[in-house]
C-alpha cells in the first residue's frame, strides 16, 4: 500500500473524517485488554461478551483497548450506546458482563451499581468527575484505553502519523531536532538528558550508516508505564522513533523490549507490519528519500540492560555488561556506528511535539521540567494505577488527590520513587514538587517512573536491603565497586536486619554506599545506594532501634520480633492454634491461648488468622 505524502494525506484525512461516525450498529462495548486487564480475568468477561453476542445475535461491536489508567477496578469494561454517552463499568466478571448485556446494552438501563463513572471528557481528561482523574493531563496516554491497538485506521482516525507527514513535508532534519530541543523534552527513562541536545549530537556525527533505539527493558520492581504505553499505543511510539530517525539520519531502529512483555511484543510486531504495508517503514517513505527499518530485538530480563552500553551489547548478541564513555553511543554505539536511545515514553512524546509545537510542549511543567510524567502508582495506596501529571506536580498530590491516600485507614510511611535507582522519602517530603532537580536535591532521581507508597507496616531497614539484594543479583559484575560493593551492604544490611550489628557498622554502610556511587562503572551501581542512603538520611533512628534496641519498629524483621497473646482480647476461638503449622500454641477448650517462644518460627500465621486483634508482634 506504499504511497507518496499527498496520497497518504488524503487518505488519512478521509479516515479522520469518518472515524467512527459510519457506525451503523447501536452500540459499542469496550474491554480493557491490557496485561493489568487480562489479570484481572478480561480474557474470560471478554470470551464471553462474543460469545453472549453471537447466541442473542445482537448488532454490538466490540473493540479491545489497552489500559486506561484504573488499574484498581479492573477488568474495565465501557458501554456506548445511542443517546446515552459511555459507561464505564468496574471489576467485570462473566456473570456481571451477561448482566450489563442484558440490562444496559438491550434494555437500556444503566447497572448503577457497577458504574465506576461516565466518560464526559476528552483523552486528555477522560473522567472529569473522577478524583483519580482530575489533576492528571494525559498526553503520552491519550489515546491509551480508547483505540483498539492492533488496528492502523484507529490510530490514523485518532491524528495519528500526522507529526511524520509534518516532519518530512514541512521540516527539514535540523528543524525537528531545534522543535524537540524548544520543547524543552528530557528523556523519561531516569537520567533525564535533554533529548534535542542528544539528537543533535547524533545528527552532527559523521557516517553514513546510523542507528536509532528504543529502550523498553522496563525492569523496575512496580513499573508498568512503558509496557502499558506499548500494549495501549504502540504505533505512536513507532511513529516517534520514524521521524527521530529522520532527525538524526538513521536508517535502521531496535526497539528492545523484555520477553516478559508478551502482549507488548505481540502488539509492536504487529504495528510494525502494518506501517511496514502502509509504507510509513522501509525505503523512500511515503516517496520521500528517507528510509527507515525498524526490528523487535526481545531481552532476557537483565536490569543492567536497561543501560544504553549494556542494551546494545545485547542486540549485538554480546553479554549485556556496560562499557566505559567516551566514546559515547552518538560517536560510537551500535556496532560502533553512531547510535541515539531514548525509552518508550520520551518516543511517546515525539510526535506530540512535532505536531503541535515545541512551544505548545513547553507551556505546561516547571522551568526546567517540561511536559508531562507517567508514573506507575502502586503499594500500600487506595487507586494504585497509571497516572500522568504534569510536571511540578507535588507528591502530597499525586498519593492523595490521585491515589487517594493510604489504604487501611493506616498511616502514611514513606514514597520509594525511582525504582531500585531511587530514593526513598519520607512524609515531611510530600509537598516537594516532581521535577527532576527537586528530587535529586532530595536524594531520589525521577527514574522511569515508579512510584510505590510505603505505610507504617513498612520497616525501611528491610525495604532497603530488599532493594540492594535486587541490586546485587543484577549487578553484570564487571566493575569491582558494584560487583563487590553491593554484596558487602546487603551483608551489612541483613546483620541490621538480623540484631547483629554494631553501630560502627552505620558508618560502614554509608562510607561503602558513597564508594559504590561514585566509583561504579554504570548507572547501577552507581545510583544502587540511593535506597540505602536515603532511608540512613531520613529514617536513621529505625537504623538504631535496630542496632540497640534488637527490635524492629515496624514490627517485619523476623529475628527482631515475637509472637504473643494478649489475654485480654483472646476470646480462646482456637484459629491461631489451628493455623500454627508447628503447633507452638497451647490451650484447651475456652483456655487462653499461648504462643512457645522458643517452638514459634514466627510465620505469622497466628498474627493474620485472629480476628480479634489478640495476637501482638513484640
Amino acid at each position: 500500500m506504499a504511497m507518496t505524502l499527498e496520497e497518504f494525506t488524503k487518505k488519512s484525512e478521509g479516515i479522520r473524517r469518518n472515524f467512527r461516525k459510519g457506525q451503523t450498529k447501536p452500540a459499542e462495548i469496550v474491554v480493557g485488554m491490557g496485561t493489568c486487564g487480562v489479570a484481572a480475568g478480561a480474557q474470560d468477561v471478554y470470551d464471553t461478551l462474543i460469545n453472549e453476542i453471537k447466541r442473542l445475535d445482537l448488532a454490538v461491536t466490540v473493540t479491545p483497548v489497552g489500559c486506561i489508567g484504573m488499574c484498581e477496578q479492573e477488568t474495565l469494561v465501557d458501554v456506548v450506546r445511542e443517546g446515552q454517552g459511555r459507561v464505564t463499568y468496574g471489576r467485570m466478571t462473566p456473570e456481571k458482563m451477561k448482566r450489563v448485556l442484558q440490562e444496559h446494552v438491550i434494555g437500556g438501563r444503566v447497572v448503577e451499581d457497577l458504574v465506576v463513572g461516565n466518560l464526559e471528557g476528552d483523552e486528555e481528561q477522560p473522567y472529569p468527575g473522577l478524583d483519580f482523574y482530575r489533576k492528571q493531563k494525559r498526553w503520552v496516554l491519550n489515546k491509551c484505553g480508547f483505540l483498539d491497538p492492533e488496528k492502523m485506521e484507529e490510530y490514523l482516525g485518532y491524528g495519528g502519523y500526522q507529526g511524520l507527514v509534518k516532519a518530512l513535508s514541512e521540516m527539514t532534519p535540523e528543524q525537528v531536532i531545534e522543535e524537540v530541543k524548544k520543547s524543552g523534552l528530557r528523556g523519561r527513562g531516569g537520567a533525564g538528558f535533554p533529548t534535542g541536545t542528544k539528537w543533535e549530537f547524533a545528527r552532527k556525527s559523521p557516517g553514513n550508516k546510523k542507528y536509532i533505539i528504543c529502550n523498553a527493558d522496563e525492569g523496575d520492581p512496580g513499573a508498568y508505564m512503558d509496557r502499558s504505553v506499548l500494549e495501549g499505543d504502540p504505533h505512536a511510539v513507532i511513529e516517534g522513533m520514524i521521524i527521530g530517525a529522520y532527525a538524526i539520519g538513521a536508517n535502521e531502529g531496535y526497539i528492545y523490549v523484555r520477553a516478559e512483555y508478551p502482549l507488548a511484543v505481540h502488539r509492536l510486531e504487529i504495528a510494525i507490519k502494518q506501517a511496514e504495508e502502509w509504507g510509513l517503514l522501509g525505503d523512500r517513505i511515503l516517496g520521500t528519500e528517507f528510509g527507515f527499518h525498524l526490528h523487535i530485538k526481545q531481552g532476557a530480563g537483565a536490569f543492567v540492560c536497561g543501560e544504553e552500553t549494556a542494551l546494545m551489547a545485547s542486540i549485538e548478541g554480546e553479554r549485556g555488561m556496560p562499557r566505559t564513555r567516551p566514546p559515547f553511543p552518538a560517536q560510537k554505539g551500535l556496532w560502533g556506528k553512531p547510535s541515539n536511545i531514548n525509552n518508550v515514553e520520551t518516543f511517546a512524546n515525539i510526535p506530540l511535539i512535532i505536531r503541535n509545537g515545541g512551544a505548545w510542549y513547553a507551556s505546561v511543567g516547571t522551568e526546567k521540567s517540561k511536559g508531562t510524567k507517567v508514573f506507575a502508582l502502586t503499594g500500600k495506596i487506595a487507586n494504585t494505577g497509571l497516572v500522568e501529571v504534569p510536571m511540578g506536580i507535588t507528591m502530597r498530590e499525586i498519593i492523595y488527590d490521585i491515589g487517594g491516600g493510604i489504604k487501611d485507614g493506616k498511616r502514611f510511611k514513606a514514597v520509594q520513587i525511582g525504582g531500585p535507582s531511587g530514593g526513598c522519602l519520607p512524609e515531611s517530603l510530600l509537598d516537594t514538587p516532581i521535577d527532576y532537580d527537586s528530587l535529586t536535591q532530595a536524594g531520589a532521581i525521577m527514574g522511569s517512573g515508579g512510584l510505590v507508597v510505603l505505610d507504617e507496616e513498612t520497616c525501611m531497614v528491610d525495604l532497603a536491603r530488599f532493594f540492594m539484594s535486587f541490586a546485587a543479583s543484577e549487578s553484570c559484575g564487571k566493575c569491582t565497586p558494584c560487583r563487590e560493593g553491593t554484596k558487602r551492604m546487603l551483608e551489612i544490611l541483613t546483620k541490621i536486619t538480623e540484631g547483629k550489628a554494631v553501630m560502627e557498622d552505620l558508618d560502614k554502610l554509608e562510607h561503602l554506599a558513597l564508594v559504590v556511587k561514585d566509583a561504579s562503572l554504570c548507572g547501577l551501581g552507581q545510583t544502587a545506594p540511593n535506597p540505602v542512603l536515603t532511608t540512613l538520611r531520613y529514617f536513621h533512628h529505625e537504623y538504631e532501634a535496630h542496632i540497640s534496641e534488637k527490635k524492629c519498629p515496624a514490627g517485619v524483621c523476623q529475628s527482631l520480633i515475637k509472637y504473643q497473646v494478649i489475654p485480654e482480647k483472646c476470646t480462646a476461638c482456637g484459629k491461631c492454634q489451628r493455623a500454627c503449622p508447628v503447633g507452638a500454641i497451647t490451650g484447651k477448650g475456652r483456655e487462653i491461648r499461648f504462643i512457645e517462644i522458643d517452638r514459634c518460627i514466627k510465620c505469622g500465621a497466628c498474627y493474620a488468622a485472629c480476628p480479634f486483634d489478640a495476637i501482638a508482634k513484640v
